[in-house]
């Protein structure tokens, strides 16, 4: 299929929206209230800092809504706005936070039911509106919805739309396309569906294997039963990895996508000859400034005197378990948590550790005087991180009482 032709030939039917509706100002309303916060910014102003009783809180310098979800969000409610009577579907989380989601099912947006990992469009009829969210659509779900005669309304980042361009290049030049990112993820399954050949790649464990196995061979089996689920229809290793470039999920975490992509040119070269790189090996910066900005911001953070770290944002988001991770590699304690409601009375917390299931734990604010870093992910509101704070400040001050 000629995903390029078709994604132009879409573009240009009336039924494709790209953009708002022109209801701006109802829906700033909106967003300043459910997720603008007074507090945070007062933090902002104050060098990111804030005293309050035996409680610090350092707030990272970059955290929180980027563009992207902040255009997405409100591209979703306009929608509603402007389709006030019409039935409304999106194709996935518009974002991954739980109360954003949530808001846009209080505005009677449906959400595509998913039957044993499937989604099922036999909900959506002819004439309703559907909406692309943040992570973007394949290329098969554009075309179902299209041929349904359906209303699209495409939020997609264009920092995502910009990695799908990438991989278009790499298919015009028949190069197999070398995706860092989860397979599962939308956006990767978004992003593999503009490719001809592609191979995702989990982490740097699985880009060392690739490349042993570009370098040495191996076990052509072993190789196709390790990555089962992450590669292209007909896929051959023996073949398919004589020419690659680099893609990648735009959340992940970017010092790992740059060291793959790295990894792949140093390969590339040992095998072919640096006077050949060129015809073999393909690399477009392709991560996101705003998902850079905040791991920047978390690696800045945790290098200062910290009792314990505070990320939030939801479970299933890729960019905030990547911020999570950075405390961890630099041994700061701590608590991935979705939402405010997670801190209980009582000093308590219900948290989910890395690539672990929730947990609560007793006593997670030390006694006295004590440190805590907050950030957030990209996906997460300034109103979500004041109400964690206050609830930090409310538990502290009870234990002293």
């Amino acid at each position: 299929m000629d995903t390029k032709a078709f994604k132009r030939s879409l573009q240009h039917s009336e039924n494709y929206h790209r953009k708002g509706f022109g209801h701006e100002a109802e829906v700033a309303g909106v967003m300043q209230t459910a997720y603008q916060s007074s507090l945070i910014q007062q933090i902002r102003d104050n060098n990111y800092r804030l005293e309050r009783g035996a409680v610090t809180i350092r707030l990272a310098q970059a955290f929180g809504f980027c563009w992207g979800v902040e255009r997405a969000v409100a591209i979703a409610y306009e929608t509603r706005q402007h389709f006030p009577s019409e039935r409304i579907w999106i194709t996935n989380e518009i974002i991954h936070n739980p109360s954003v989601n949530q808001h846009l099912r209080d505005m009677e947006v449906g959400f595509i039911p998913v039957e044993k990992g499937q989604k099922d469009f036999s909900v959506v009829d002819s004439g309703d509106v559907v909406i692309l969210p943040a992570f973007g659509a394949s290329v098969q779900e554009m075309q179902l919805l299209n041929d349904k005669g359906c209303k699209i309304v495409d939020t997609t980042c264009p920092w995502v739309s910009k990695v799908w361009n990438t991989v278009e290049k790499h298919k015009k030049k028949d190069y197999t396309s070398i995706i860092h990112g989860q397979y599962k993820h939308e956006e990767t399954v978004a992003t593999s569906s503009f490719a001809d050949k592609y191979l995702i790649v989990l982490n740097w464990q699985e880009a060392e294997y690739v490349s042993n196995y570009i370098l040495h061979g191996g076990d052509r089996d072993e190789f196709l039963a390790k990555f089962s689920k992450a590669y292209s229809a007909g896929f051959d290793p023996d073949r398919d990895l004589e020419m690659v470039g680099i893609a990648n999920q735009t959340t992940m975490l970017k010092t790992e996508t740059e060291n793959i992509g790295k990894l792949f040119e140093r390969t590339m070269m040992r095998k072919f000859g640096p006077e050949n790189l060129s015809e073999h090996f393909q690399s477009f910066n392709t991560i996101c400034d705003a998902t850079q900005e905040r791991q920047d911001a978390m690696l800045s953070l945790v290098d200062e005197k910290l009792d314990l770290m505070l990320v939030i944002g939801g479970f299933n988001s890729s960019n905030t378990t990547h911020l999570q991770e950075i405390a961890i590699d630099k041994t700061v304690p701590s608590y991935h948590i979705d939402c405010a409601e997670r801190i209980l009375p009582g000093n308590r917390i219900e948290h989910k550790p890395l690539g672990a299931d929730l947990v609560v734990t007793e006593g997670w604010l030390p006694d006295g005087q004590i440190v805590v870093g907050v950030t957030s992910g990209a996906s997460t509101p300034d109103k979500v991180v004041e109400d964690a704070i206050d609830r930090i400040f409310a538990t502290k001050a009870a234990a002293i009482v």
